[in-house]
């Protein structure tokens, strides 16, 4: 309790520490510093560069220019790129800060909800004549827990607290038990049911003979060592030496124990759910592929286009400076391009151009270093030199587009809402104006862009986007659906790359229908696309790119290690289908042989009916299943649903909300039983981490939300892989063997004073004192017990090279009822003989407060205690120093005959153990003897040193161990477990 006190402040802490950040709310008086926690609703709040975003609010004005600030979603989405966020054009129209006070205004925004990609709301300016009345979309908003990414931004708070899109994508933290502890407890119910038979047998046996009830609780409190109250000191010990040995592993290094009190649950899982972007992947993009259907160039003959991109702007260059009106020759020569084969420098050269035209990217410059002053200003000390350049976009995939051409000589150097700028080899500026964008959307999978060259006037439309889609867009070609499933196998993410001239005349033409078509109200998005796709027609295949998402290292062999372990690995990431699917691929995560079934998307019961009698039809097949069709599937068809899925060898769920990834994990837990782990590495993670069973977070990219919310955290995710099979393992055995031995000890000695309280006539009199029971329970016997925390059945190298070891676990087979009666038989062997009948002589040794029943038969003795009696009849006065010598004896042997590797803390442990028994017998002998020490009770400690005393405690130590040492040889040659054939 006291751990998970501990545990619980260092959270409180960190949550103060957050909350205590100051900021500055823009008042009528000038700006004031406020703390995070008394933010309210309507505040005007300013967030610096680099600062998190404290509460949910509306953008209202920034410092830079173009009206327009980027902001970092990674702790809320766990996607790392940066988002470009557009301020209310209203108030970023006035002329300073101060001005936001002069003016009349509200916002209205929708009550709060989960989805943290919409937004609906309305800017109203109302003294001015008309009032202005301008709509707020998602790019208006600006959520807590972002970060803002450029200049400084101000806003008005539109949600706090739990009404935040964080607060509430984020479920509240359950108080983790493990699976082992419950166990656990049940058999300590067990005992306890036990513990009050037995009582009632013995006053049973007694005939009910006077104040019964009296006698009934002396033996309640005699036999209470039934109920093992040291367990939970000695697992919780256990707990604090494995997440010990975790944060001490050198092949594990940066590894966190975080909550104490679950290390078991690492060796008993069943699903590991993943995030993708940070944790499977780097979500590091890197060009390896540009083909151009006759000839192909990866990473080793990249400088063969780097210099074919050279020399076609140095021949450009020289033509145009020969020119006076260069405009004419170059557009000639592309209207009857078509007409003749073009050469390979050509096709290059217009390929790298549509690559680096074609996208949303935009270059951002960082300021100076050492330039401090105003803010809004911060403009103007930019640095424009391509070492202080680097690019944002929506997805990272477009960013290593734009970074490989700028590394083969082309660069964008500069980008705004309607003009381009690109740096050729040779230093000249190209300038191109931006006329229309039709961004990526999952249903349309392309994008494209239509550009004026400024030098030129020519009017091109570029398009880039998914195979499936753009084979039907492109003019006929033999070769790009080929070249596409080559790709795709190497584990590439494809584009294709198209262009299309457009004179003025068609251009105008398009521009008018596609105006009228966003003007109308009825059925507009169909409109729009209809219009568009009018461009979209025989369009001129340029190029087939492929990118790779670099994987983490040593991901592949991982999760091969964990599919062998039995484990189920299922990828919950908010990307896109497509990405999720290439990079499920590329990590084996679902397996080269394995067939894929991709969820079509379901909007309703029927279609969720059908789609889900579809899938069970597949057998032995991996599934890909997008967030909205699951949240359908999961309102009509949960059961069924989760019964197809949990049949599926991996699953991988795209664009899911924080949200649906702890609803999926809870789902899990209720449908299956089985033990969950969730591992993470953004604040969108969080939900699933704390929904688990357990949870694991990563230190990466993302910032440290989820690895400190996080059960265990990791720096890596190969390290999740000795963590489970070598730790959790080691763990979960460890922590079953302690348990039931510190069990078995109870046992033991409660079967003793069964036996000793029949003998007298089934008394209530207590056969050791109480000081050698809590001895018994510490100094004699404790640290070799406790030693069993150092035991392994196999070395590490050995689990981790057999990850099919793991499996066993998962049975529970460990620590279970079967394995507990049979501790509960050994215990009443080593306490219990056969029956022997024994004459009421031994009533003269009874204290007075003893009460003599008469001279009834006495049945039962046992091995320690009927030794005892047998062997020293006639020395019955020293009756609890032979016990009491031969018990510990037994202990010490029985920890010896459990290990199964020897360490030499170990050794050590029993030795102290023992060198700390037989000091104690000269100067505890007042203890041991029969009844109480006011009664004359003693040791002759010269009797102890005699040999008849030494070898017949020893016959009686080896009859008691000796046949479960036999046994236990006998049943590992027969029937040897798993990890014996290895060791062998």
């Amino acid at each position: 309790m006291m751990r998970e006190a501990i545990d619980e402040f260092r959270r409180f802490q960190r949550d103060r520490e957050v909350n205590s950040q100051l900021y500055s709310k823009l008042t009528v008086r000038g700006k004031v510093q406020v703390k995070s926690s008394d933010i309210q609703v309507g505040d005007l709040i300013i967030v610096e560069k680099n600062q998190r975003i404290p509460s949910d609010m509306v953008f209202l004005r920034t410092s830079e220019k173009a009206g327009s600030c980027f902001i970092r979603t990674d702790q809320l989405d766990g996607e790392t790129d940066w988002k470009l966020k557009v301020a209310v054009s209203c108030t970023q129209r006035l002329p300073a800060l101060g001005d936001l006070f002069s003016i009349s205004a509200y916002v209205y925004a929708q009550k709060p909800q989960l989805d943290i990609h919409s937004f609906e709301g309305t800017f109203t300016r109302e003294d001015s004549d008309p009032p202005v009345h301008e709509s707020l979309s998602i790019e208006n908003t600006l959520w807590a827990s972002t970060i803002v990414a450029s200049g400084t931004v101000i806003g008005v708070v539109i949600y706090t607290g739990k009404e935040t899109r964080s607060v509430m994508n984020t479920s509240n933290p359950k108080n983790k038990v493990g699976l082992l502890d419950l166990e656990l407890n049940r058999l300590t119910k067990a005992l306890f049911l036990a513990l009050v038979a037995l009582s009632v047998v013995m006053v049973t046996l007694q005939g009910f003979v006077g104040p019964w009830y009296r006698n009934l609780f002396r033996f309640l409190l005699l036999f209470s060592y039934i109920i093992p109250i040291s367990l939970r000191v000695n697992l919780d010990m256990g707990k604090a030496v494995y997440g010990w040995m975790m944060m001490k592993d050198e092949n594990i290094p940066g590894t966190v124990v975080r909550t104490s009190t679950i290390p078991e649950e690492l060796g008993r899982l069943v699903y590991l759910l993943t995030d993708k972007t940070g944790t499977l992947t780097q979500n590091e993009m890197v060009f390896k592929r540009l083909h151009l259907g006759t000839v192909s160039y990866g990473v080793d003959t990249m400088d063969e286009i780097q210099s074919h991109v050279r020399d076609s702007y140095s021949q450009m260059h020289s033509q145009a400076g020969g020119n006076n009106a260069g405009s004419t020759p170059p557009r000639k020569a592309q209207s009857s391009a078509p007409k003749v084969r073009k050469s390979v420098s050509s096709r290059i050269h217009e390929a790298v151009k549509a690559i680096v035209l074609c996208h949303n990217v935009t270059p951002v410059y960082e300021s100076r270093a050492g330039v401090s002053g105003e803010t809004e200003f911060a403009e103007a000390d930019q640095d424009f030199s391509d070492e202080n350049r680097t690019y944002q976009a929506s997805s990272p995939d477009e960013v290593a587009l734009v970074q490989w051409t700028e590394s083969v000589g082309l660069t964008l150097v500069s980008r705004d809402l309607t003009s381009m700028q690109l740096k050729t080899p040779g230093g000249q500026v190209l300038s191109f104006c931006i006329l229309q964008l039709f961004p990526f959307t999952s249903e349309s999978k392309r994008m494209g862009i239509i550009v004026r060259d400024e030098a030129t006037a020519e009017i091109t439309f570029y398009l880039k986007g998914a195979d499936v889609v753009m084979s039907a867009v492109v003019q006929y070609n033999d070769w790009l659906e080929e070249e596409c499933g080559n790709m795709a196998r190497e584990g590439l993410r494809t584009l294709v790359v198209a262009k299309k001239s457009l004179t003025e005349e068609q251009y105008q033409d398009f521009e008018s229908r596609y105006t009228q078509a966003k003007l109308s109200m009825h059925d507009r998005t169909l409109k729009v696309a209809a219009v568009i796709e009018s461009l979209e027609r025989e369009m001129e295949l340029l190029c087939l790119t492929g990118v790779e998402d670099q994987l983490q290292a040593d991901v592949r062999p991982t999760l091969e290690m964990l599919r062998n372990a039995g484990i189920k690995v299922w990828m919950l990431t908010g990307d896109k289908l497509e990405t999720a699917t290439c990079v499920a691929q590329s990590s084996r995560l679902v397996p080269r042989t394995q067939d894929t079934h991709i969820f079509r998307r379901v909007t309703s019961r029927g279609e969720a009916h059908l789609e889900l009698n579809a899938f069970r039809r597949k057998h032995d097949c991996a599934l890909v299943i997008s967030g909205d069709s699951l949240e359908v599937c999961l309102k009509y068809y949960e059961h069924e649903f989760m019964e197809l899925a949990c049949q599926c060898p991996a699953v991988v769920c795209c664009r899911c909300s924080p949200t649906q990834k702890a609803c999926i994990v809870t789902l899990l837990q209720q449908h299956t039983g089985r033990r969950t782990c969730a591992i993470g590495d953004g604040g969108n993670d969080v939900s699933m981490i704390q929904a688990a069973d357990c949870g694991i977070g990563i230190e990466g990219k993302e910032g440290r939300q989820a690895s400190l919310a996080a059960d265990f955290s990791v720096t890596q995710f190969r390290h999740v892989g000795r963590l489970l099979v070598v730790h959790g393992r080691n763990s979960y055995k460890r922590s079953a063997a302690l348990g039931q031995f510190v069990m078995h000890r109870g046992l033991v000695i409660s079967t003793m004073q069964a036996v000793f309280s029949s003998v007298f006539y089934f008394a209530s009199v207590p056969l050791y004192q109480g000081f050698l029971m809590v001895g018994y329970a510490t100094v004699y016997t404790m640290f070799p017990v406790f030693s069993l925390v150092l035991d392994q059945d196999v070395k590490p190298e050995m689990a981790m090279l057999y990850p099919e070891l793991y499996k066993d676990l998962t049975k529970g087979r460990s620590l279970s009822f079967k394995t507990f009666l049979i501790w509960v038989l050994i215990s009443i062997y080593q306490g219990f003989l056969v029956r022997l009948l024994f004459p009421g002589r031994f009533s003269g040794w009874l204290t007075p407060c003893s009460r003599v029943v008469g001279n009834a038969p006495v049945f039962s003795g046992g091995i320690l205690m009927y030794g005892a009696l047998v062997l020293f009849e006639s020395e019955f006065v020293h009756v609890v120093a032979i016990s009491f010598t031969a018990l510990v004896l037994t202990e010490l042997l029985m920890v010896a005959l459990t290990v199964r590797t020897w360490h030499w803390l170990m050794v050590v442990a029993e030795f102290l153990s023992l060198g700390c028994y037989v000091s104690s017998l000269a100067f505890l002998n007042e203890y041991f003897g029969i009844g109480r020490v006011s009664f004359g009770a003693f040791l002759d400690f010269t009797f102890v040193t005699t040999v008849t005393f030494l070898w017949k405690v020893s016959a009686i130590t080896v009859v008691s161990c000796l046949p479960l040492y036999v046994l236990k040889y006998l049943r590992r040659k027969l029937s040897p477990p798993s990890y014996c054939k290895l060791t062998s």
